[in-house]
């Protein structure tokens, strides 16, 4: 049984994904697919908010403000995703199948292959931990 700190990853990587895609013209196969995720409990309200966060992102574009929204829209989607399977474990496997079959390839952040944990202990100094690229700037300099 995977533990609560995989499923909240899974989470994690799926709702960023999935906000990436849902103002794409993969939009119905994300919504059928999401869909389906909920069809135990209740898919017509799943397949309603994420339609709400498709009109909000797409109402945002060229905005200054679309970073903060999609943000904010992929915390909204993890907790969706990690309450979903906080109480329907087995559903882990449906959401991998999500992420690398309908919210593949057409993400900026490009695809995904795996889990990434990152731990640090500092004692004096700094440490600087990232899952994809980093800019560390110190003193005006790179």
């Amino acid at each position: 049984m995977e533990t609560s700190l995989e499923l909240a990853t899974l989470a994690s990587v799926a709702s960023a994904r999935l906000i990436d895609m849902v103002a794409t013209d993969g939009w119905a196969a994300v919504r059928a697919a999401v869909s389906s995720l909920w069809r135990r409990s209740h898919p017509e309200r799943a397949e309603e908010e994420l339609g709400e966060a498709r009109d909000r992102l797409l109402a945002s574009q060229g905005g200054g403000d679309d970073q903060n929204l999609r943000a904010l829209l992929v915390a909204v989607w993890q907790a969706k995703l990690a309450l979903l399977l906080a109480t329907e474990p087995d559903l882990a496997d449906e959401v991998r199948q999500l992420i690398s079959e309908e919210l593949r390839g057409s993400s900026p952040v490009g695809q995904v292959v795996g889990s990434l944990n990152q731990e640090a202990h500092v004692t004096d100094g700094d440490a600087y931990l990232a899952g994809r690229d980093i800019t560390v700037t110190r003193d005006g300099r790179q």
